[in-house]
């Protein structure tokens, strides 16, 4: 029996749940095409990986060398075991991705004991680290031997260059390496409005998890060791973690149509706005509180439980801790300023009833 395929969603319709309910920006679509066709050697020896090395030189330095991936767990599980040994811990924010959203992904999958430490905005700094960073010769106690970071950071907050080169500076000081989850990178760089490289491998950075499915792409990451020396055996981990496509340029290509031209930067700049937009509007409802500064493309706001359950019946987001009445709205690359508009509106009314 034959069955066409059909569309089963209304494409006009947008929620605030989460930066990866988007489908595929059209210039990601248009590359992946261009890529398909003929025969190119499997396991990331085509042609579009090859040039995806070059494209990241252009971001990151000549020595930058990406290793695609399907996903941002399998990204930084990967990323994390080349960094440290059997025995090594990773020190990370209490609200991490890596400890709160990847199902335990690090330290099942990876063997990786995470050694968490609360923060007010989701930034680690050199002192709160040291909570964490002590006991190396202790053989009762996992060794620390990594710091990560995510940037921005799951509150949307963004860390300044000056920031994470001083945790840089301090992790390096005590033997450690330090980690990137960039799963929002383009959003960082558009905030800051500096070039990627600012707040990454020159300022100390060692390896990079780099988002492109949040910023556009259909899937696909990528791990960018930014430090050759501090790393081993990568293209080994990533067959071991399951992460290593067979049909890797289509993985490729999706971030080389990010990265090649601007459209990371477009892509970034323009969920940012409508995010600013978003809190400009939220602010002159009363009895609404955004609790965070809003730096990327994230808002955080508290407001009455029954408010936020009426309006996800109108617009899909997500609680972020619903004891408290707190919630995450979020921006993507197609939202618009008429989504922005009609979900405003949305709560004004709910506000009011």
């Amino acid at each position: 029996m034959r069955t066409d395929a059909r569309r089963h969603h209304d494409p006009q319709v947008r929620g605030f749940a989460s930066d990866n309910y988007a489908g595929a920006h059209p210039e990601v679509l248009a590359a992946i095409a261009l890529a398909n066709g003929g025969h190119q050697v499997a396991y990331g020896e085509d042609d579009y990986t090859g040039h995806l090395q070059r494209v990241m030189h252009s971001h990151f330095g000549p020595t930058a060398e990406a290793f695609p991936v399907f996903n941002g767990t399998g990204a930084n599980v990967v990323a994390l075991q080349a960094l440290t040994d059997r025995w090594g811990a990773v020190i990370c924010a209490e609200s991490a991705h890596i400890n709160v959203d990847e199902g335990g992904a690090p330290e099942r999958m990876g063997g990786l004991k995470l050694l968490t430490v609360p923060t007010p905005n989701g930034k680690l700094t050199p002192e709160l680290i040291d909570r964490q960073a002590y006991g190396w010769d202790d053989e009762h106690r996992a060794m620390p031997q990594v710091v990560s970071i995510t940037q921005n950071t799951e509150l949307g907050t963004v860390y300044t260059p000056d920031e994470i080169r001083a945790i840089c500076d301090h992790a390096h000081e005590r033997g450690m390496k330090v980690h990137l989850d960039g799963a929002r990178i383009a959003n960082a760089a558009a905030s800051l409005n500096v070039p990627m490289r600012t707040f990454t491998n020159t300022v100390g950075v060692d390896v990079l998890s780099f988002g492109g499915t949040k910023n556009g792409a259909l899937f696909g990451e990528a791990v960018v060791v930014l430090n050759p020396d501090a790393v081993r055996a990568m293209k080994h981990l990533r067959k071991l973690s399951m992460q290593l496509a067979s049909k890797m340029r289509f993985v490729s290509v999706q971030l080389e149509a990010l990265l090649a031209k601007d459209l990371w930067l477009r892509n970034a700049r323009h969920a940012n706005a409508m995010a600013q937009r978003l809190a400009e509007g939220v602010r002159a409802v009363d009895g609404v509180e955004i609790l965070y500064p809003v730096q990327a493309n994230a808002v955080f706001a508290r407001l009455p439980h029954a408010v936020s359950e009426r309006l996800q019946k109108r617009f899909r987001f997500y609680f972020w801790d619903e004891a408290a009445g707190d919630v995450r709205w979020m921006c993507a690359f197609d939202t618009g300023e008429d989504d922005v508009d009609a979900f405003l509106q949305a709560l004004k009314e709910e506000m009011a009833r």
